[in-house]
């Protein structure tokens, strides 16, 4: 029987034997997905969650981070990530430019996992489509964890430390964390379950950016007292295109469109309504009304929770897992936060700790209970590794996730630090008090809306009374403005 035309490999130069149409169309629309997270998903989301007067410097934080990562990555970063080993957490940094890489079959050179005999247990990660596609793929996922990470900066960092601390950040601790647990660093091989980034994205994003927090300071005394956002409804326009996003975020990991991949993207879902209903729940219980914010949060970390082991659980496991999600975060945040000094002292703007290191901890020890074992060897190096739940090697790999996590968290700590402390010899980490009290107007020259008229200032003698802690000194003298 012969192959349909449109199966046959080298019908062209651009279709190689090796290339499967379905694999590398499913992979550039999951890359597209998570790319949509961050632009405009996030841009959108931080740009109408926070206080009127910082929706423009929310808004840029997030593109500024989505561009400069995307030049990063290519020019050094993605082999640091996936490339060959220079030491067992890090890879050799190289381009990622020329078409004799960019056009050959995808391969992660690192990966080939051995038995303790020496034979192959698991061959190389060789997908079948080009590096271009995994590239991308990955680019978008380093993008996003700096995202992420600025949603706990937002209201007060100096723009221009952000812009020198977003190439560091991505050097020296995205890159670790991604070789060692996904391009075949140490972790890697001894077992450590992170199916779609719940340590390398999310673990290390809350962690650090609580950590930048600490050292570039609190927002203004009025802004910690007052930051409501200023477009509910735009904040969910956002937060809808993260959910939705989130097929390409988990559906994509097992680098083909395969029954794995479908699995995922089910279980992403059920985790996600899971958690947003019990954290709704919650808060009708304890404060009597159903809060939209706290709806997203809850959203946001059943996302999450699930990004650890979303193909490597049954349905009934991502119930559980949406319901811990909807739980342990909110009482993180809502009671543990309240009560705690350092939690108090530290201003983590959009609580990025409790959504994302927190969830981000949880979805990984609760993989290492609940992980299915034919599941796991549909997609893991280590082919009899199984959750605690299912007795044998579990109560290991539940052991191994704690001490994967507790490396995430001890290095995003200590680099994040340093990196913070290095800024600050150049450059102030805050913003300046005239600046948090004015905000994008004074940062930035321009503002999110023009409420009285076609470009108009608020002016009392003409439009009536209105009042908002926003003050401004100027005109707003914006290049989009002059136009």
């Amino acid at each position: 029987m012969s192959v349909p035309v449109a199966y046959r490999g080298n019908t062209s130069l651009a279709v190689a034997d090796w290339l499967n149409k379905g694999d590398n169309a499913w992979q550039m629309i999951s890359a597209t997905l998570v790319g949509m997270q961050s632009m405009p998903g996030l841009v959108i989301l931080y740009g109408s969650i926070v206080k009127k007067k910082w929706a423009v410097n929310s808004a840029f934080m997030a593109l500024y981070a989505f561009a400069a990562v995307w030049i990063c990555w290519v020019t050094w970063a993605y082999n640091m990530s996936f490339g060959d080993k220079l030491l067992p957490f890090w890879g050799k940094a190289k381009p990622a430019l020329g078409q004799k890489f960019l056009i050959k079959q995808a391969e992660l050179p690192e990966t080939t996992h051995y038995y303790h005999n020496g034979s192959v247990e698991t061959a190389m990660a060789t997908p079948y489509y080009p590096m271009a596609s995994m590239v991308y793929f990955q680019c978008v996922f380093a993008a996003i964890t700096l995202i992420l990470l600025a949603g706990s900066l937002l209201g007060r960092m100096n723009i221009k430390a952000w812009m020198l601390f977003v190439p560091l950040w991505l050097t020296f601790s995205y890159t670790i964390g991604a070789f060692s647990l996904w391009g075949g660093g140490f972790l890697y091989h001894w077992g450590v379950i992170d199916y779609s980034g719940g340590y390398v994205i999310h673990l290390s994003s809350g962690i650090a950016g609580f950590t930048a927090a600490y050292w570039v300071g609190p927002r203004s005394t009025k802004d910690r007292e007052r930051f409501p956002p200023n477009n509910v409804l735009l904040m969910l326009t956002g937060a809808g295109l993260l959910w939705m996003g989130w097929a390409g975020f988990n559906g994509g990991d097992p680098y083909s469109a395969n029954i794995d991949s479908s699995l995922a993207v089910l279980n992403t879902n059920i985790c996600a309504a899971t958690s947003l209903l019990v954290w709704t729940c919650l808060d009708v219980i304890f404060f009597k009304k159903p809060s939209v914010i706290g709806a997203v949060q809850g959203m946001i970390t059943g996302l999450v929770c699930i990004t650890p082991g979303a193909g490597l659980v049954q349905g009934w496991a991502a119930i559980v897992m949406g319901v811990l999600s909807g739980s342990i975060p909110w009482f993180t945040m809502m009671i543990v936060h309240k009560r705690s000094r350092l939690l108090q002292q530290v201003d983590d703007t959009l609580g990025v700790f409790h959504t994302h290191a927190v969830a981000g901890f949880l979805g990984g020890a609760t993989t290492g209970l609940l992980a299915e074992p034919t599941l796991c060897g549909l997609f893991l190096p280590i082919t009899n590794s199984r959750g605690g739940f299912y007795g044998g090697v579990g109560g290991v790999q539940f052991l191994k996730q704690l001490v994967g996590a507790l490396f995430v968290v001890g290095w995003n700590i200590v680099v994040t630090t340093i990196i913070c402390l290095v800024i600050r010899l150049v450059m102030p980490l805050r913003m300046s008090e005239e600046q948090l009290t004015i905000g994008d107007d004074a940062v930035h020259g321009e503002e999110a809306y023009a409420l009285w008229g076609d470009g108009e200032k608020y002016d009392s003698t003409r439009h009536g009374w209105y009042s908002d802690e926003t003050q401004h000194n100027a005109v707003a003298t914006g290049v989009t403005l002059n136009v």
